[in-house]
């Protein structure tokens, strides 16, 4: 994880325990785009109103 500050409502201690569903590789928290990135995977996961969404279905792919 990074040394970015959380937005209110989000769980740092959560952030960091999460995993990529794909890799089971670290996640990167990018607090400006309200994402968990998965540099391993490629993907990036959004967090809709304080909540990750860790679905392949619904991560974006990274260039």
């Amino acid at each position: 994880m990074t040394d970015d500050t959380a937005k209110p409502g989000i769980d740092r201690h959560m952030l960091e325990a999460l995993v990529c569903p794909v890799t089971q590789g670290q996640l990167r928290y990018d607090a400006a785009k309200q994402e968990l990135i998965s540099p391993s995977a490629h993907l990036a996961f959004p967090i809709r109103n304080g909540i990750p969404i860790m679905l392949a279905s619904e991560a974006r792919e990274l260039d």
